[in-house]
């Protein structure tokens, strides 16, 4: 006969053994755990969208982004042979400072010929003003002759009605008045062709003079470029230069990099373009310096076309072995000049760029690629220029000036007693 308490269900619990409860009380401690695992997910990747959506969306980034600037070759501007340097790789200049000095001599040489010439058109000058007071006093006596012709011929003629003369002396008066006359007119025109080299013109004006003067200011203005000088402020580079070698225009000496004035040039993929446009602001971060200072700048346009069209050798995309690579378009930024002058940079230098744009603010997309009449004016245009070249239209105005005076004394000194030339009229005409 069975017993009923060995058939409850109590009874069935009972018999089971301890080390059988274990596994199951684990496995509900497992699936306890799992699920707060997985709420720690849930609300980890809550936060990072809900991060995401206030601090990176419509953010723009690259890293691909360099340091540009502007790199001035400094070349001669005729040829000489170097005989001083003045300034070495990493030396800051200002602009105007002298940095090669060429040899002078054959310079020295040609503005002592020009000079030489100058003087000597000078004193042709003051000869043929004197040719013209000769002439001007060869015709009042050509003029003397011919009246006292005309004189004679009158005589004879009052005395042939009596009788008293022969004809014979009449004809010969007569060619006497014919041959004065003649005379008189040739020394006119002598007149007139010297008068030309000096008809109208000072001895500052004269054409002579003035072709001598030119050759003068060229032979200094020569003199003075023997000596090469910065013409902006910033630092040297590429110094290839060396004392006692043979230089001529065109080659480049070294280079002047204005760091004042470097620039941004960051790649944007062309799928980020979409809402730029110039004017932007864009923050950036330099390898240089870590990510502890930011530069604030502006976009200021957009290159014409990819790097990659512009590149020495061109992708040929209608190959048979052609793949799809998003292109990337240079954008060009603008630094805060005194954040650049706190923390300067070179030229190459790794940068990051993000520029932040508002896909809701209903910008019209495609923004970058419209014509630059339709994009907003950021600043004045500034023109890039130098100001150390705008003496050399006076180099050589004392050479000449002293030339002149120092070979016009006498001349001078007669005219102010009025001894003035014959004016171009002349006498008799």
């Amino acid at each position: 006969m069975s017993n009923p308490q060995a058939n409850s269900p109590g009874a069935a619990a009972a018999t089971v053994p301890p080390a059988a409860a274990a596994p199951a009380s684990d496995a509900r401690r497992r699936r306890l755990y799992f699920r707060w695992f997985g709420a720690a997910l849930v609300l980890a990747g809550l936060g990072i969208g809900i991060t995401w959506w206030i601090t990176s969306r419509g953010l723009e980034s690259t890293d691909d982004a360099y340091v540009a600037g502007d790199v001035v070759q400094v070349t001669p501007q005729i040829a000489g042979t170097a005989v001083a340097i003045m300034a070495q790789n990493t030396d800051w200049v200002d602009a105007g400072a002298p940095l090669v000095e060429l040899d002078k001599t054959d310079a020295r040489l040609a503005l002592d010929a020009a000079i030489e010439q100058l003087a000597h058109a000078v004193r042709e000058y003051r000869s043929a003003h004197a040719d013209v007071e000769r002439e001007h006093a060869q015709i009042r006596l050509r003029e003397s002759d011919a009246a006292r012709a005309a004189d004679d011929l009158r005589r004879r003629l009052t005395l042939a009605g009596d009788g008293g003369i022969a004809l014979e002396d009449i004809r010969h008066a007569r060619d006497a008045v014919d041959s004065t006359g003649a005379a008189l007119e040739a020394q006119r025109a002598a007149f007139q062709s010297t008068l030309a080299h000096t008809d109208g013109t000072t001895i500052d004006a004269n054409p002579l003079v003035l072709a001598a003067a030119a050759q003068v200011r060229s032979a200094a203005l020569a003199l003075h470029r023997t000596e090469l000088r910065a013409p902006l402020t910033g630092l040297i580079s590429r110094r290839a230069v060396q004392v006692g070698q043979r230089v001529v225009p065109g080659t480049a000496v070294m280079s002047i990099v204005p760091l004042d004035r470097v620039w941004v040039e960051a790649n944007f993929k062309e799928s980020q373009l979409r809402h730029m446009h110039a004017g932007q602001a864009v923050e950036l971060y330099a390898d240089l310096y870590g990510d502890d200072l930011i530069y604030h700048g502006r976009i200021q346009g957009f290159e014409a076309g990819t790097g990659a069209a512009f590149a020495s050798l061109p992708a040929q995309n209608a190959t048979g072995n052609w793949i799809k690579v998003v292109q990337r378009v240079p954008v060009r930024i603008v630094l805060d000049p005194q954040e650049l002058h706190a923390h300067p940079l070179r030229i190459g230098l790794s940068m990051t760029a993000q520029v932040r744009v508002d896909e809701l603010a209903g910008g019209r997309a495609g923004a970058a690629m419209a014509m630059p009449a339709a994009l907003p004016a950021l600043a004045p245009l500034r023109v890039d220029a130098t100001s150390i070249y705008r003496e050399d239209d006076t180099i050589g105005d004392a050479i000449v000036s002293q030339t002149i005076r120092a070979n016009s004394q006498s001349y001078r000194s007669a005219d102010a007693a009025g001894n003035t030339p014959a004016n171009a009229s002349g006498p008799g005409a």
